[in-house]
């Protein structure tokens, strides 16, 4: 089956959107990578084809992630938050370091990509990546920290679930792929990874086949004014392996995608206690 064409408009709406929950609910679900919309004028810089871009769309885009968030949303009775970037990582990737701290950088994917997950060319290296962090990453970031802010405001504390899905095959940008690829992989982050969150998340996804933690990713993402400063500030990421819910690369989603919202809303059912 041929790749979908990449989403390409000339007018994008907002790049993000925080979808109100419950006023009492800390928690905030974080769906980073769940589009495929890049805007004509990024396009533009981007050097693959039609068919090459769709592809790469395809390898990279944690799809349905969106709608697996939603879905688990609609379960919780105290409803969370969700923060969803609308616009492909292929833009920005917004969970990326914007400097010299991002590991990925050594494989051309920090916050701007300039290589694929083949380890091709996306862009050439002399494309300004300032214009696009000024545009996309930077009211991303805003955005994000004031939706923490919020939640700590409210509620006195705030917790921030990472959504994504990775493919069953390593691919060659993976830097730490060489370890097990669980069917559920739960990231987590020293400081901000209470033992609680991440005890509820491996009861949640035990009847998936197995979790694991930080293989073939690890961390969890958590805004920069908070991150390492902030204990009333919690975090986990949760990796889904693709072939639990849907065809890869790129295809469509299966019968798993309602059992693991399900499952996601036990976790945010969990961490809002």
């Amino acid at each position: 089956m041929p790749a979908p064409e990449p989403d390409v408009s000339p007018a994008p709406g907002p790049s993000f959107e925080l979808l109100p929950g419950a006023a009492e609910s800390p928690v905030i679900l974080h769906v980073p990578h769940s589009a495929r919309a890049v805007p004509a004028d990024v396009r533009a810089g981007i050097v693959l084809d039609d068919a090459a871009l769709g592809r790469e769309l395809d390898h990279l885009t944690d799809a349905h992630t969106a709608r697996i968030a939603a879905e688990a949303a609609a379960l919780c009775a105290l409803t969370p938050w969700r923060f969803v970037n609308r616009l492909s990582r292929l833009v920005v990737d917004p969970e990326r370091f914007p400097d010299e701290r991002e590991e990925m950088r050594a494989v051309g994917m920090g916050a701007v990509y300039t290589r694929t997950a083949h380890r091709e060319v996306l862009r050439t290296d002399d494309v300004a990546q300032q214009p696009l962090l000024d545009r996309y990453f930077t009211p991303y970031a805003r955005a994000m920290t004031l939706a923490v802010a919020d939640r700590l405001a409210a509620t006195g504390r705030a917790v921030v679930v990472d959504v994504h899905s990775y493919p069953t095959a390593r691919l060659p940008y993976e830097l730490h792929g060489d370890g097990p690829r669980p069917p559920v992989c739960l990231g987590t982050d020293a400081f901000h990874t209470p033992a609680a969150l991440l005890d509820a998340a491996r009861d949640a996804f035990a009847g998936f086949g197995g979790t694991g933690v930080d293989s073939p990713f690890a961390g969890a993402y958590v805004p920069l004014d908070f991150y390492g400063a902030d204990v009333r500030v919690a975090a986990l990421m949760v990796e889904i392996r693709r072939d639990t819910y849907m065809g890869e690369p790129g295809g469509p989603a299966g019968p798993g995608l309602s059992a693991l919202a399900a499952a996601l809303a036990d976790v945010v059912t969990a961490a809002a206690r």
